[in-house]
């Protein structure tokens, strides 16, 4: 292999390597949270230091076109162990049954309300649920998720200090009928499992999901109302939440589940999704890169910003360069071995991290689903594609089209609607 391939290959790997010993070096911070988490448990009495008496929670539910699903996402938080809350279900001008179904549920259960708003998109039906709920917690949800009856509990105890402003739960999929589904099940571990936990610790969570995340009211009087002109705004409120002060939680034992995309057309959709939801929020709070003026965080925003948006450049040229050198030079500017390319693309660590970060989320039986990590790297270039689309997309000032999710319904966790089960099994 000529010197210049080899600089090609460790320029193509280059991410791969950077993450996984990100990761690596993330360990003991995991640590440190398990240790914490631990001792809150056993001395947690409440609801979370912060709160003198149960607060009354309000689940907020935006809905576009989510007749399939919407019925079981409510019935699954009316379910809840926690007493003191309410569900309140925005259709935002949905073309099917989606209001209809939200109109018998509140019919049927006191603590449900249904509004309806003409389409306006995700951000503001979740304004107008939070102005008409009443909660001094709000608890802000997707119309596929599906509770466990501690999840709202769970989100709760995250409020360990005054500090902390919102909470993100630990999102996990749903439908576990699809090859692609499995391999996300598995390695979404390492986000939730493994990188949570860690950027708790280091104050500088990045997002609170916009399936499961809790903020307190006086929070969001201060960052003011979700924008409406972005395609992540979950994340970008996060950032507003940190940028005012406040810290953000990770509780992993507040689950939902809901459902992940199983079609390569869906899943690249999301993707892109998200990617152009970053790079929006990045334009919007520029001037927090890199700042140490906002700790950790404003020092975490500038390796995010290298390692989701610059490094995809990097390794598509050297890809691109690479396929180049195949081509003059032959079979010789690429390892020769089985093992060289395990080494190449730093398997062995990845694989190591994947089974600590499985036993972290306590979900070892998901790694019936190893099998499927064959399909990791092509996952992972995958998503190197995706940046790069979203950054086309955006120079080309594109529409900003929700693309959500066609919902198909499917759970396949095994007693999750009856609640028979209270762990992560599934079928």
């Amino acid at each position: 292999m000529t010197s210049i391939a080899a600089a090609l290959l460790f320029l193509l790997t280059l991410p791969l390597l950077l993450m996984g010993a990100t990761r690596l070096a993330f360990v003991p911070f995991v640590l440190t949270f398990e240790l914490r988490d631990r001792r809150d448990q056993r001395d947690q009495t409440g609801a979370g230091p912060v709160f003198a008496e149960a607060p009354f929670v309000s689940v907020v539910v935006p809905a576009f076109q989510e007749a399939k699903v919407i019925d079981n996402c409510v019935r699954s938080v009316l379910r809840s162990e926690y007493p003191r809350l309410e569900v309140v279900c925005v259709d935002d001008g949905s073309a099917d049954d989606t209001y209809q179904r939200m109109r018998d549920l509140a019919a049927a259960h006191p603590q449900v309300r249904a509004v309806r708003q003409d389409n306006a998109g995700k951000g503001a039906a979740l304004n107008t649920g939070i102005a008409q709920a009443r909660g001094d917690v709000l608890v802000l949800v997707d119309a596929d998720g599906v509770f466990r009856s501690d999840t709202v509990t769970r989100l709760l105890a995250g409020f360990r200090t005054p500090r902390v402003g919102a909470v993100c739960g630990n999102d996990r999929p749903v439908n576990l009928d699809h090859v692609q589904t499995r391999l996300l099940a598995l390695i979404s571990h390492l986000g939730t499992g493994l990188m949570r936990r860690a950027l708790d610790v280091l104050g500088c969570l990045p997002v609170v999901s916009g399936n499961i995340g809790a903020f307190r009211r006086e929070v969001l009087d201060r960052t003011g109302p979700l924008r409406t002109d972005t395609l992540g705004e979950d994340l970008e409120l996060t950032w507003r939440v940190h940028l005012a002060g406040y810290q953000v939680a990770f509780a992993p034992d507040a689950l939902v589940y809901a459902e992940s995309p199983s079609t390569l057309s869906g899943l690249w959709r999301q993707r892109v999704r998200w990617a152009r939801g970053l790079l929006q929020a990045t334009a919007l709070h520029w001037g927090a890169v890199g700042r140490p003026r906002y700790g950790t965080f404003g020092l975490y925003l500038l390796f995010n910003t290298a390692s989701q948006v610059v490094a995809p450049f990097i390794q598509i040229a050297a890809i691109l360069s690479l396929v180049g050198l195949v081509v003059t030079q032959g079979s010789t500017a690429l390892p020769g071995t089985l093992m060289g390319w395990i080494l190449l693309l730093g398997l062995p660590l990845s694989l190591g991290l994947l089974l600590f970060a499985n036993w972290l989320d306590g979900s070892l039986r998901d790694l019936r689903y190893l099998w499927t990590v064959v399909l990791w790297p092509f996952y992972s270039t995958l998503m190197t594609l995706v940046m790069l689309e979203a950054v086309r997309l955006e120079l080309a000032n594109a529409e900003n089209r929700w693309n959500k999710l066609e919902r198909t319904g499917t759970v396949s966790v095994r007693g999750l609607l009856d609640e028979d089960d209270r762990g992560s099994s599934s079928s």
